[in-house]
């Protein structure tokens, strides 16, 4: 391609996202190897059910229709990107591609774009929200898309393979055969005297060309080997790995120094290795969950998500993306096991109920195994039936509690569980309670709303969760002194810094001299977040981050304190992560020993908003003069 033509696809494309996230470079290497196609009206880019092209498209002029079941479902227009949904799900094309008009597009190659982006944070997140969040018309359960559509380990780097075994060029066939027989691998490479590669052996090349008669077993491997070989740095992603197999019809890839054939050989990833990597995906672990038929079923698989979780925080997806990719997780597992328990039961469920998350897990912030936290609401039945109705429901939840706690989720120690007949109600007795606890508010009631307001429906009627919020907000705007008490609640846990910016640690206990990351830095954004959604007359949503992403585009004049929050917040829910990855535990206590100065630094930063946040508080609920 011409370097004018280059230059004027640079030009246009600096100017959409992602592209313009790219640097100069990058986005020059990426004009330099796009394809520029003429498109008649009518004409077809792709139709349902293709194979993946090694491209994606961007408008440049004109407009191109994307249609399912024949029907227009997107309109994409000067600068629209299309097609790359598939390559991200690594699937064949789910929708119609076709030109509503006389166009020109771009056709970008999918895997020298995937390679430049790998570690760009900014076109990942751009990729998740967009091509992730926004997939409804595929769909009909669009807060599911994200673990259903979007494949992140694509985007993961591989674990390749080493050492390699190799031979030189000396060898012959059955000298390498009988080294990939004695080290039990499919292949081996073919080097020089520096250890560069110069071919490769397979299983399928002594198939095909020796077992069939076509070379003599005792030839040189140069005669059979396959040249060149594919070499890529150890930044490979999965997705490059699978786009680059499709398209050259190979199954192994080597590793190399700096990714070319000039360099020292440290691995080699093969078909396989990319299996492993697919079959410990979300999508997959997800299908696997909804055919489960055991607990301990369930529990394996839920085992398999920390090692994903890990790679992720590892690879610098976003922590929210993260931590919803895990709750649909934890929130699909707790559906097969109430679907496994009524399975189980004498009879079907007696009437409409609903299973309720609290806590984190409500919040979709429980990354790893805590304590469970949930709730069950029934429909009002008559007083003759209550009784019954109740066992059965008791029962039910007793079941799943079990089931839970086998999974991973110890029962919690305060018995804040549907099996616990306090937590266990009818929707009027739900109504009641919360209403008690606002109008009536005391340091045990209030401590009790910071866990049951932060509810999430896992399971059941959808009409019960909504009349039960309708019924709280109702409440609380009737008794609006109560947000004066859970804002002093909210003030309960200073900013985790001494006056000599100091850690403040825990004086006794178990504990002592470890930091308190939940309740000393955590809990103070979580409670000051729902407080002030609360405020504004808002019961959604749950999560802390979106919370106050709501919260900045409802005060714009306090939109920097609101986002400064939001992002504290993610790097204290991610530190918080890894800590308990690290420790095999919970990651609530912090041991300050073993924290570099990076560490220390990072948290510090995240400290800052605390403060503030909670000045805003005091100031607006007036409670200096109730302290």
């Amino acid at each position: 391609m011409s370097n004018t033509i280059s230059q004027r696809i640079f030009d246009f494309l600096k100017d959409f996202p992602p592209f313009n996230l790219l640097g100069s470079e990058d986005l020059m290497t990426v004009a330099t190897k796009c394809e520029v196609k003429y498109l008649e009206l009518n004409e077809l880019v792709f139709n349902y059910n293709d194979i993946l092209h090694p491209y994606f498209y961007v408008v440049k002029d004109g407009a191109v229709g994307l249609y399912r079941n024949e029907q227009l479902v997107d309109h994409c227009d000067e600068g629209d990107i299309f097609g790359i949904r598939a390559i991200l799900r690594n699937d064949v094309y789910r929708l119609k591609a076709s030109a509503i008009e006389e166009s020109i597009i771009y056709a970008l190659p999918a895997s020298e774009f995937l390679r430049i982006i790998q570690d760009n944070i900014d076109v990942h997140k751009y990729l998740a929200t967009t091509f992730a969040s926004n997939l409804a018309i595929e769909g009909n359960h669009p807060d599911l898309i994200e673990i259903k559509d979007f494949n992140i380990p694509n985007f993961q780097k591989v674990s390749y393979s080493a050492p390699v075994i190799t031979c030189s060029a000396a060898h012959s066939v059955a000298e390498a055969a009988k080294l990939m027989t004695v080290h039990k691998v499919g292949s081996v490479i073919i080097t020089n005297a520096q250890n560069h590669p110069l071919g490769i052996i397979t299983d399928k090349d002594l198939r095909s060309k020796i077992a069939t008669g076509f070379f003599k077993i005792n030839e040189p491997v140069t005669t059979i080997m396959s040249k060149p070989v594919y070499t890529f740095s150890a930044h490979i992603s999965a997705l490059e790995s699978q786009m680059t197999m499709l398209e050259n019809d190979i199954s192994h890839l080597c590793i190399t120094a700096d990714g070319t054939n000039k360099s020292e050989v440290l691995g080699i990833v093969t078909a396989h290795d990319l299996v492993v990597i697919n079959s410990n995906n979300p999508a997959v672990l997800l299908k696997q969950i909804k055919r489960s038929n055991s607990i301990e079923e369930m529990a394996g698989i839920r085992l398999k998500l920390q090692l994903i979780i890990e790679n992720y925080l590892n690879s610098n997806i976003p922590i929210d993306f993260i931590s919803g990719m895990v709750s649909s997780i934890n929130n699909n597992i707790t559906k097969r096991l109430i679907e496994l328990t009524i399975t189980n039961m004498p009879e079907q469920p007696p009437t409409a109920f609903t299973w309720l998350a609290l806590g984190s897990q409500g919040r979709e912030e429980q990354l790893l195994f805590t304590d469970q936290d949930n709730a069950l609401i029934f429909e009002d039945v008559p007083k003759v039936e209550y009784q019954r109705v109740k066992t059965y429901f008791l029962e039910m939840a007793q079941q799943v509690n079990k089931g839970l706690a086998i999974v991973g989720f110890e029962e919690c120690p305060a018995k804040m569980m549907a099996s616990n007949a306090q937590w266990c109600l009818s929707l009027s007795e739900w109504q009641a309670q919360f209403k008690n606890w606002i109008t009536q508010p005391s340091e045990a009631s209030v401590m009790m709303c910071t866990i049951f307001f932060d509810f999430k429906r896992i399971y059941g009627d959808e009409v019960l969760e909504q009349q039960l919020s309708e019924s709280i907000q109702k409440s609380v705007n009737q008794f609006d002194i109560f947000l004066n008490y859970l804002g002093l609640n909210a003030l309960q846990n200073p900013p985790p810094l001494s006056f000599f910016r100091k850690f403040i640690v825990e004086d006794s206990g178990a504990h002592h001299d470890q930091f308190d990351i939940k309740a000393r830095a955590m809990m103070p954004l979580v409670d000051a977040a729902r407080l002030l959604v609360l405020e504004k007359g808002v019961n959604d949503p749950k999560s802390t981050i979106k919370r106050f992403e709501l919260l900045a585009t409802l005060e714009p004049q306090n939109e920097v304190l609101y986002q400064s929050c939001k992002e504290a917040f993610k790097t204290l829910l991610t530190f918080r992560t890894l800590e308990g990855l690290k420790n095999n535990d919970s990651g609530r206590f912090v041991n300050l020993e073993f924290l570099s100065k990076s560490n220390r630094l990072e948290l510090k930063q995240a400290f800052k908003p605390i403060k503030e946040i909670q000045n805003v508080i005091q100031i607006r609920f007036k409670l200096a003069q109730i302290m």
